[in-house]
């Protein structure tokens, strides 16, 4: 993951770089899928989740693009 302070930054490092653009995610989805993905992690039931369950985490941040498709 990289960390980027505007849209047109990430366009210069894309070019700069010579690697096609990526998806993109606000520091507020970052955090959201942050306390959902790891917020149980060390609760003694904690499992791994399902491909539905890690989608609809995703779902739940705004992230709906082909990108997190894990299908």
């Amino acid at each position: 993951m990289l960390l980027f302070r505007s849209e047109e930054h990430v366009e210069r490092w894309s070019e700069s770089h010579g690697m096609p653009r990526g998806e993109t995610m606000s520091l507020e989805q970052q955090w959201a899928l942050a306390e959902k993905w790891y917020g149980d992690r060390m609760e003694p039931g904690w499992r791994r989740r399902t491909p539905e369950e890690a989608h609809a985490a995703f779902e739940a941040c705004d992230l709906t693009g082909a990108f997190w498709r894990l299908t």
